[in-house]
């Protein structure tokens, strides 16, 4: 088990949290709304959500490279592509309408766990982060890592959950949020393309035969 690989799996789980995404955007609104303690509610349900596509995620990578380093490398590919994908209609997404009302939720705990284990986008996003911050570190991916990669996984989850509950009931942070909205959707879409980049950079040695033995 190498530092990066540790590091890797910190740090996708913290910004698969932490990046706006339509969880971040029901949490902020739930917040801006009903205060921290209905966004902790949400957050501890969504939880559950993230370790199960984390896991998933995990045991898709670690599967691929048992495998063979070329469906691993292939699998970067696509990741890579899906990524940019995400970071281009993110940079290109339109200013949402402004004078909503807040929907109240009445169970967030509830809203929070229906909305992690539902998200259709959780298994693509989560396996796309996860392939792109650890796939420098493929000679170290083994099934017997994997209960070590979650733990660690799930410290990062829970580092980021708590800097958004932190952070989600300030007045000041709704108000800069409501007026940069677009700004800060557009800059998670370039953080996805850096990704993006990071994964094909890695991919695409090993598929072309650059990569040495």
């Amino acid at each position: 088990m190498t530092q990066p690989l540790l590091a890797g799996a910190f740090l996708a789980a913290l910004l698969y949290v932490l990046i706006p995404g339509p969880a971040f955007l029901a949490l902020l609104g739930i917040g801006a709304g009903q205060g921290r303690r209905a966004g902790a509610m949400f957050v501890s349900g969504h939880l559950v959500g993230d370790l199960l596509w984390a896991s998933l995620a995990l045991i898709a990578i670690i599967g691929a490279k048992a495998i063979g380093t070329f469906i691993f490398d292939a699998l970067g590919l696509l990741c890579g592509f899906y990524l940019a994908w995400i970071g281009w209609n993110a940079v290109r997404a339109k200013p949402k309408s402004e004078g909503q009302a807040l929907m109240v939720v009445e169970r967030p705990f509830r809203r929070g766990l229906i909305f992690g284990v539902t998200n259709p986008k959780g298994y693509p996003v989560a396996l796309a982060t996860f392939t792109a911050l650890v796939a420098g570190s493929a000679s170290a991916l083994q099934f017997h890592t994997l209960p070590v990669l979650l733990a660690v996984s799930f410290l990062g989850f829970i580092v980021a959950d708590t800097i958004l509950i932190t952070i989600i009931g300030a007045g000041t942070v709704r108000r800069f949020y409501r007026s940069h909205e677009r700004l800060i959707v557009r800059c998670s879409g370039v953080l996805f393309m850096g990704f993006a980049a990071q994964a094909l950079w890695h991919a695409t040695p090993g598929l072309l035969g650059w990569r040495k033995a």
